[in-house]
């Protein structure tokens, strides 16, 4: 038998005039949760203990002012493993009425605060500015997304119908400064619904399908056709987001050579270990680019007849959520899910790809998930968008490497069966997974905790 133990977290807001709470960040490295308010503003609550046990909230440590229109949390990890990275909270927002980006960046300084990280960019279209944060040259508009992972993050401009790809680094000292460089530009030529950065991928929602980018190569300049692909570049084998280059090495503009003093990497210094091998100035490619490292993974659309025609309506991949290192779990338009099986490629490689339509038990909404990439079943929290939560069940979560993997993962679909459904007395707006077992749901202005046991 499910026991389910639910409880209501009290809000540091007393008075009704208080902004509400529109959207959550949940960061599970370092048990780290961001508040968006109807004014755009955020509060901050670094390391949360026992977040399962919390009766109230305390006040935040953290208030970031309004305007903001997007937000991600991102690791910093260094080339040889840290079981506790850095860990950054970045804001997007517009400034001189739109015609730039504002990013302000946020550290966890030990452990116990959010605080203003000091950004070094030396790339002409970035200028960091210690009262407002950097600036971006690039348009705002009436729109941005940022998704973040490890070491990089994303920020799609929906006005401007670009994608910036940003690297960013600890550069140690006090432990409130960070490298920040713009590594890669997609000019988009197609709707992007959603956007996301995980596990050495860039992941674009489209029409019908997702676009894949191998972040690896897109970061490296090495986004290249097939037959003129002839570096000698090799890399050290890391699978996720971590991209660099062996110890000591640094990429030049053929993709090889040392690094001594200043050169072409990012943040290269003389005997830099840390080299985060990228080129100095920005890649740019177009989004429906067919060159290696890039592929758009379909599935089905839907067909409306007419009396007197045919046509196709086109689903959009509305939101992207990662299960696993090569499994992503997709939202459709429709309310389906769908599940993208990735084949992990070397640098040079072309991706492949499964696509996997999931069986409905209602129409989705809201995903929420927990990457686990060493278990063998997996949660995903979903809902209808009204009163009611369901918790599903992955199994068979090993994570494929290769093409005969993929082959497997054909003949061998994931199962997934609903273990769970929770019904609130409250419109559901958002949730966030605090564990495998546990959900954050935010009602009607009210958070919510439900674990299961």
């Amino acid at each position: 038998m499910v026991v389910v133990q639910a409880s209501k977290l009290n809000l540091p807001y007393p008075s009704l005039s208080s902004p509400h709470i529109t959207s959550l960040l949940f960061e599970p490295n370092s048990l780290s949760l961001a508040l968006m308010h109807s004014d755009s503003s955020f509060s901050l609550y670094p390391s949360l203990s026992s977040p399962l046990s919390l009766s109230s909230l305390p006040p935040p440590q953290t208030l970031i002012h309004p305007p903001s229109s997007s937000s991600t949390f991102l690791l910093l990890q260094n080339p040889n493993p840290n079981p506790n990275p850095r860990v950054l909270f970045i804001v997007s927002g517009p400034y001189k009425g739109g015609s730039q980006v504002l990013l302000r960046f946020y550290i966890l300084h030990k452990q116990t605060q959010f605080v203003r990280a000091q950004v070094v960019c030396t790339q002409k279209d970035l200028n960091f500015d210690h009262k407002l944060g950097v600036l971006v040259d690039s348009n705002h508009g009436v729109s941005i997304r940022l998704s973040g992972s490890v070491n990089f993050f994303a920020m799609y401009s929906v006005s401007g119908s670009k994608i910036s790809v940003f690297a960013v680094k600890d550069v140690g000292g006090d432990g409130v400064a960070v490298k920040l460089m713009r590594c890669a530009v997609i000019d988009c030529c197609k709707l992007v619904w959603s956007i996301s950065v995980s596990f050495g991928f860039l992941i674009l929602g489209e029409d019908d399908g997702v676009r894949v980018f191998n972040l690896r190569q897109l970061v490296k300049g090495r986004v290249r056709k097939a037959k003129t692909s002839n570096s000698s570049l090799k890399l050290n084998g890391v699978i996720g987001d971590n991209v660099h280059s062996e110890a000591g090495d640094c990429g030049n503009k053929h993709g090889s050579g040392k690094c001594e003093g200043t050169c072409d990497g990012y943040l290269c210094r003389k005997n830099d270990r840390n080299c985060v091998s990228v080129k100095q100035r920005s890649v740019k490619l177009k989004q429906d680019s067919c060159e290696d490292g890039v592929c758009f993974a379909a599935f089905k659309g839907k067909e409306l007849e007419t009396s007197k025609s045919r046509r196709r309506i086109p689903v959009k991949a509305i939101s992207i959520d990662a299960l696993s290192p090569n499994k992503l779990l997709i939202l459709d338009s429709d309310g389906g899910l769908q599940l993208l099986h990735l084949s992990i490629p070397v640098i040079g490689s072309d991706i492949t790809t499964f696509m996997q339509q999931l069986p409905n038990t209602m129409k989705v909404q809201k995903v929420a998930v927990l990457p686990e990439i060493a278990a063998r079943t997996q949660s995903v929290w979903v809902s209808d968008g009204y009163n009611s939560v369901q918790m599903m069940v992955a199994s068979d979560m090993d994570s494929a490497v290769s093409q005969n993997d993929l082959n497997e993962s054909k003949e061998k679909p994931m199962h997934i069966t609903v273990g769970l459904t929770i019904f609130t007395g409250e419109k559901i707006q958002d949730l966030t997974p605090l564990a495998g077992n546990a959900i954050l749901i935010l009602g009607q202005g009210n958070l919510y905790t439900y674990a299961t046991s």
